[in-house]
């Protein structure tokens, strides 16, 4: 999506972090954002997405290019000048302040009146459904409680900007996804712009305007969840945006678009060809699990393999069925827990099927896509 300079928000132009003046942590990050928008820094630990966020935030200074808002480089500006909003994992309540006196705490230090103040407590704590719990001390609720204070607060004097580090970190499965649900209802509502860091896929997916993905201080992908999905560029954001299968072989030809590729073990299939790929050269084929289907099948399909049956989990909603391939390589089938789930025993052959559309094949430098950072 291209966006015109009149629409952009906040700009982060060839932004370069180095600690050291020799290795850099963030290597040239560009983005712009629009007005509300909310985006997602995604990746492994020590991939340069929280770096980002303090450099955003002020804490960390920039080692080379610029960050700006609305047209304005605040490379300079010191942190509490910057009217930026900040909610982190661990809430950072004070302890020894009630919930309404953590909420007045940004209120009183910009010099807004004591009436002014109440008025506006209590119309956030309305807004987080905390409406009478202005009384109590953090100590005295629950983590998902304290983590909607955390977030009035960073609210409250209306900031440009709100910057999230991994605020639900802390949280159990449940809470954090409503949680999920509240940030997504309050950002609809109030149409903040937000710069989110997490490195659950799940939660990135479920929330974001755009998804920016970070591997070794570089971004590997920069768009909306549909399309990174989707449509990964590479092997590394295929793997780790959400599941995925992965089938070496060998490039015989690039048509049209589309890669024939022959796999170990014997046989062609066709998959769509990543930017990069290269004809008779080696390359990997991404298939999402829940992409492949198990012949017999009303599905259409291009592509079909064959496997051998090694175990069938029970998830509920689901049933994951784990195949091995001629190459002794792994390959994961999920489908759906209704009456149409097959029957395998172990050692039985299973015909795999797809179509050309669902697979993407990316250069392969010999070794698999590492995610973990």
């Amino acid at each position: 999506m291209t966006r015109s300079e009149d629409a952009v928000f906040l700009k982060l132009d060839d932004v370069k972090k180095s600690y050291d003046q020799k290795s850099l942590v963030v290597k040239g990050f560009d983005i712009a954002v629009e007005q509300g928008e909310f985006i997602t820094l995604l990746g492994p630990s020590g991939s340069g997405k929280t770096t980002v966020l303090m450099m955003l935030a002020g804490f960390e200074s920039v080692t080379s290019g610029t960050i700006s808002i609305r047209g304005k480089s605040i490379n300079k500006t010191a942190p509490y000048k910057r009217n930026i909003g900040m909610v982190f994992q661990n809430y950072a309540l004070f302890p020894h302040m009630t919930v309404a006196e953590n909420l007045a705490y940004p209120l009183s230090v910009r010099g807004m009146s004591k009436a002014d103040q109440k008025a506006r407590i209590a119309e956030y704590l309305k807004l987080v459904e905390l409406d009478d719990f202005g009384h109590r001390y953090p100590g005295q609720l629950s983590g998902g409680q304290m983590q909607r204070v955390a977030l009035a607060r960073a609210m409250i004097f209306e900031p440009t900007l709100i910057l999230m580090d991994e605020p639900l970190g802390a949280l159990d499965k449940k809470l954090r996804e409503q949680m999920q649900y509240e940030i997504t209802r309050l950002h609809e509502k109030l149409g903040f712009t937000v710069i989110y860091v997490t490195h659950d896929q799940a939660e990135a997916l479920s929330m974001s305007d755009r998804i920016a993905v970070f591997n070794d201080g570089v971004v590997q992908q920069c768009a909306p969840p549909a399309e990174l999905y989707e449509r990964p560029v590479n092997a590394f954001v295929a793997e780790f945006i959400g599941e995925n299968n992965f089938v070496e072989g060998h490039v015989e030809r690039i048509e049209g678009g589309r890669a024939v590729v022959s796999v170990k073990g014997g046989g062609q299939i066709v998959a769509e060809a990543a930017q990069g790929l290269e004809a008779s050269g080696r390359c990997i084929v991404s298939i999402r699990p829940e992409k492949l289907f198990i012949h017999p099948t009303s599905h259409d399909h291009d592509n079909e393999i064959e496997a051998t049956f090694v175990a069938r989990i029970y998830v509920g909603d689901f049933i994951r069925y784990y195949f091995r391939l001629s190459d002794g390589s792994e390959i994961v089938v999920k489908v759906l827990n209704d009456l149409s789930a097959p029957e395998f025993g172990e050692g039985d052959q299973g015909r795999l099927q797809w179509l050309i559309s669902d697979s993407i094949a990316f250069p392969h430098d010999g070794e698999m896509p590492d995610t973990t950072g």
